[in-house]
């Protein structure tokens, strides 16, 4: 005789690990926002905001981009991504050119300067994280090391669509 087990009741087990999931969620939200603290603090004053450096980050990482879609890869309104953008050409870090595709969309690109002033930010917090991580003991450095693949893949399916209950069947 073959059981049937109804998908939407949930297990001891189940319930188990979401609990633990969430715990998880919980304590790596934590860590991010003091690591976030540090971040902040390791960064050299350079004029640009948080959301400017990472609008260009962005730009390296990914290539030119509709402003449409920087706005919703940085989690801002579509005019508050103009008014950066416009300050951030301003100052000769981006320029805008049309798309190829479709003329009347404008492409958002890193300009040489905005590449340099990301270099330059990241040789300072390198070397300001340098000094930090040589206090700590070389079991803590290499933990911290084993967890760059986990922080990559955290930072990598925050991009990704999130499953519908359909698709977890």
């Amino acid at each position: 005789m073959e059981i049937s087990v109804d998908p939407d009741v949930r297990t001891a087990d189940d319930a188990s690990e979401a609990r633990s999931e969430r715990t998880l969620a919980v304590e790596v939200a934590a860590r991010i926002e003091r690591l976030l603290g540090l971040f902040r603090s390791l960064s050299p004053p350079s004029g640009l905001s948080l959301t400017a450096a990472a609008t260009l980050a962005t730009l390296e990482r990914s290539g030119p981009s509709r402003l449409t879609s920087l706005a919703a890869k940085e989690g801002v309104t579509q005019p508050a991504m103009t008014q950066l953008i416009a300050r951030l050409q301003e100052s000769g870090l981006v320029s805008r050119t049309a798309d190829p595709a479709d003329g009347r969309v404008v492409q958002v690109r890193l300009t040489d300067e905005g590449r340099a002033i990301l270099a330059r930010r990241r040789a300072v917090r390198a070397e300001r994280l340098a000094e930090i991580l040589a206090r700590l003991s070389p079991e803590a450095q290499a933990a911290l090391g084993a967890a760059l693949p986990a922080m990559d893949a955290l930072a990598n399916a925050q991009r990704a669509p999130l499953p519908t209950k359909e698709s977890t069947r």
